[in-house]
C-alpha cells in the first residue's frame, strides 16, 4: 500500500470535507436514536428480549432491500440516492418525536409503533449505506484510498463517541422529544452537506443487462476474492457473536447502576478507542503484515467481550470497550481499504451492499442473538460467550483462510 505524501491529503480537497461532514451528522443522528430506542424501548418493556428484537427489525428489511439497493447505486447517481434515504431517514426520526405524545397512555402500542418505524428506516438505510460508501470513492483521486478511507472511519468514530454521550445527556435533559428533535436536525444538515458536494472523479457506471446477472455479479466478485471474503467474515462473526452493545441498557439499568447518562459513555466506549486508534492509522507506516495484524485486532476485540461482559464496576466496562474499539477500528480499516482498492469502481454499490449484508446487518442480527441468549442464558453469560465464540472465529479463520493469514502489504498479493 503506497502511502501519500500527506497524512491530510484527503482533507485538502473540499468536496471530501463536505462528505466528511456529512458522514459525522448522520452517524450522529444515527448514535443518538439508537441510543434512546434502545433506553426507551427497555423502559416500556424490562424484557431484554425486545432489545434483540430492534436489531431483528431493522436487520431484515436492510438484508431484503440490500442487494437491489446496491445494483441501483451502481447504475444511479449515488448522492441523490443518499440523500433520498436521509429523507426518508429524517421521517421516522420525526416520526419517533411524536409518537410519545400520540401513544401517551398505550405503552404496547407505542412499542409496536416504535418497532414500525425501525423497519423503515432499516429499509431507507439499505440503500443509503452502499450509495454513501460508494460516493466515497467518487471525491477522491484513486492514489488517495487509503488516506480517505482513514479519515471517513475516523469521522465516523468520532461521532460514534459524541453521539451515545449526547444521546443520554439530550435524553436526562429534555427526555426522548428533545433526543430525537436534534436527530432529525442533525439529518437535515447531512442532506445539506451532501448537496455541497460536487464529485470531481466520476465512477463508471455499470453496463446494462439483467438485474439478476447485475446482483450476482457483486456476488461472485466478493466470493472469488478469497482476502475480501475472509475480512467480511471476520467481522461478520465477530459483530455477530460480541453484540454486547445491544445489552448495554440492562447493564447501565440494572449491573452497574449508571442511569441514561452512563449508558452514552458506556456506548461511546468503544468509539474512544477507535478514535485515538484512528489518528495513530492516519500517520502510522502501513501495515507488512496485513493479515496477521487483522487477526490479531479481532482476537483481541473477543477477549475484551469477555472482560465487559465479566466487569462489575463502571471503569473496568469502559476500558475494556474502548479497548474493543482500538481493535475494531483496525479490522474496518483493514476491511474498508481492501474493499475500496480491490473493487472494480463500476461495482463499488454492488460490494457495498453485499459488506453491508455481512457487517452491517450483522450489528443488529448480532443485536438479536444477544436478546435471545441474554433471555435463554442471562445477560453476563450471554456476553462471555459471545467473546468466547469471537475467539474461536478467529482461530477457523486462520487455519482456513492462509491466503488472508499470509497478506502483506494491503495493495498486494499473499504470499
Amino acid at each position: 500500500m503506497s502511502s501519500p505524501a500527506s497524512p491530510y491529503a484527503s482533507l485538502k480537497l473540499p468536496n471530501f470535507r463536505w462528505y466528511v461532514l456529512a458522514v459525522v451528522a448522520m452517524t450522529l443522528a444515527t448514535m443518538i436514536q439508537g441510543t434512546i430506542v434502545g433506553w426507551q424501548v427497555y423502559e416500556l418493556t424490562r424484557d431484554p428480549l425486545f432489545l434483540g428484537l430492534i436489531g431483528l427489525a431493522e436487520a431484515l428489511p436492510f438484508i431484503g432491500a440490500a442487494l437491489f439497493a446496491g445494483h441501483f447505486a451502481d447504475r444511479h447517481d449515488r448522492r441523490t440516492i443518499a440523500i433520498v434515504a436521509l429523507v426518508v431517514v429524517c421521517a421516522s426520526a420525526v416520526a419517533l418525536l411524536v409518537l410519545p405524545s400520540m401513544l401517551a397512555d398505550s405503552p404496547k402500542q407505542l412499542v409496536r409503533a416504535i418497532f414500525g418505524v425501525i423497519v423503515v428506516s432499516g429499509f431507507a438505510r439499505s440503500f443509503l449505506q452502499p450509495a454513501r460508501q460508494a460516493l466515497g470513492s467518487e471525491v477522491v483521486p484513486r492514489e488517495l484510498f487509503a488516506n480517505s478511507v482513514t479519515w471517513r472511519s475516523g469521522a465516523w468514530q468520532l461521532a460514534a463517541v459524541i453521539g451515545p454521550a449526547l444521546g443520554g445527556g439530550l435524553y436526562a435533559v429534555g427526555g426522548v422529544r428533545l433526543a430525537y428533535a436534534v436527530d432529525a436536525a442533525l439529518i437535515i444538515a447531512a442532506v445539506l452537506a451532501l448537496l455541497m458536494v460536487k464529485r470531481t472523479v466520476a465512477a463508471p457506471r455499470a453496463t446494462a443487462g439483467p438485474i439478476g446477472e447485475s446482483l450476482a455479479a457483486g456476488i461472485r466478485f466478493v466470493f472469488q476474492e478469497r482476502i475480501v471474503l475472509g475480512a467480511l467474515s471476520l467481522d461478520l462473526f465477530s459483530v455477530l457473536f460480541g453484540g454486547a452493545v445491544a445489552l448495554l441498557p440492562i447493564y447501565a439499568a440494572e449491573i452497574l447502576n449508571v442511569g441514561p447518562t452512563g449508558l452514552g459513555v458506556l456506548r461511546s466506549a468503544p468509539a474512544v478507542g477507535a478514535v485515538i486508534t484512528s489518528a495513530v492509522l492516519t500517520h502510522a507506516k502501513p501495515f507488512t503484515r496485513t493479515g496477521r495484524v487483522l487477526l490479531q485486532s479481532v482476537a483481541i476485540y473477543g477477549l475484551t467481550v469477555i472482560v465487559f461482559g465479566l466487569s462489575t464496576h463502571f471503569l473496568v466496562a469502559v476500558i475494556a470497550l474502548a479497548v474493543g474499539g482500538a481493535a475494531d477500528m483496525v479490522s474496518v480499516f483493514i476491511r474498508s481499504t481492501l474493499l475500496t482498492t480491490r473493487t472494480p469502481p463500476e461495482m463499488l454499490g454492488r460490494v457495498m451492499a453485499v459488506n453491508g449484508i455481512f457487517v452491517g446487518s450483522s450489528n443488529e442480527i448480532g443485536a438479536f442473538e444477544s436478546g435471545v441468549t441474554a433471555e435463554w442464558f442471562g445477560t453476563v453469560p450471554s456476553v462471555v460467550l459471545g467473546g468466547a465464540l469471537t475467539l474461536a472465529v478467529v482461530a477457523v479463520m486462520a487455519w482456513r483462510n492462509p491466503t488472508l493469514r499470509r497478506l502483506g502489504a494491503i495493495d498486494a498479493p499473499a504470499g
